[in-house]
């Protein structure tokens, strides 16, 4: 497996130029959205299909997990006194829309796909299976994985999170709208910090809120590292997944000073 945090001379660490070999892509059904206030922008899928693309062509095995917040919302429409329980299962089949957007994206640019999804649901995805996943990425195909953990009251974040343990990824990159994680939300407060370097205590005890609780100490349990990067600059996505030093970067070692 490639080692992609190397120790530095002295405190800290580094990041490493070394790309990943397997990896996991998070992508909100927000950041699906561009332009329009519902749905999906075709320019954005195939911003996102571009990279990935180039990604998969250097050898580097991805697997997706996209959210479906740009269609339904189970937390929104809980809080509007939807049962929870069918606010997230709602919730899930958006995601599997989003999985079928981009799986039709991905394959017009030439790359080989397999949407498998938590809920059964045969005639559009297979079923997810474990090591199904991992010997579509064998083979050369990126597997986008829909529908969450299959449960409610677990976040897109959290199935992320699983899925990339469960299949041996290397990496958690997690594509947002913000450069990283900063000290305050900076949309708010313009002079906050971003962050080069957390680790997960930092981010849980801070309660940074970047990603759900589930999922850090998901991460944290397993070594996972986790980055945060903005999915909106041109080749974020790309250079991320090749080890370069995007965003900000959560993990188990020392953060220098």
């Amino acid at each position: 497996m490639t080692e992609a945090l190397a120790t530095a001379q002295g405190p800290g660490t580094v990041r490493s130029p070394e790309r990943y070999g397997r990896i996991l892509i998070k992508i909100s059904g927000e950041a699906l959205l561009g332009s329009r206030a519902y749905g999906v922008e075709p320019d954005v899928l195939a911003f996102i299909a571009r990279q990935v693309g180039e990604v998969h062509r250097a050898g580097v095995e991805v697997a997706i997990v996209v959210g479906g917040g740009n269609i339904f919302r189970g937390l929104a429409a809980s809080a509007a006194g939807m049962e929870r329980a069918t606010g997230d299962f709602m919730g899930m089949l958006a995601t599997v829309m989003n999985a079928l957007a981009l799986q039709d994206a991905l394959e017009k640019g030439g790359t080989a796909t397999r949407v498998m999804s938590a809920i059964a649901m045969n005639e559009v995805a297979e079923p997810y299976i474990r090591r199904r996943a991992m010997r579509h990425m064998e083979k050369g195909r990126v597997v986008i994985l829909a529908a969450g953990t299959g449960n409610p009251y677990f976040t897109t974040d959290t199935a992320a999170a699983l899925r990339a343990v469960e299949i041996g990824a290397e990496v958690l990159l997690k594509a947002t709208k913000v450069d990283g994680v900063y000290t305050a939300d900076p949309r708010v407060h313009p002079d906050a910090q971003r962050h080069e370097e957390l680790t997960y205590g930092q981010v849980l005890a801070d309660r940074l809120g970047v990603l759900d609780s589930t999922a850090v100490s998901l991460c944290m349990e397993n070594d996972l590292p986790i980055v945060v990067f903005d999915m909106n600059r041109p080749d974020n996505i790309r250079r991320a997944a090749l080890g370069e030093p995007v965003g900000t970067l959560i993990h188990g070692g020392r953060v220098r000073e």
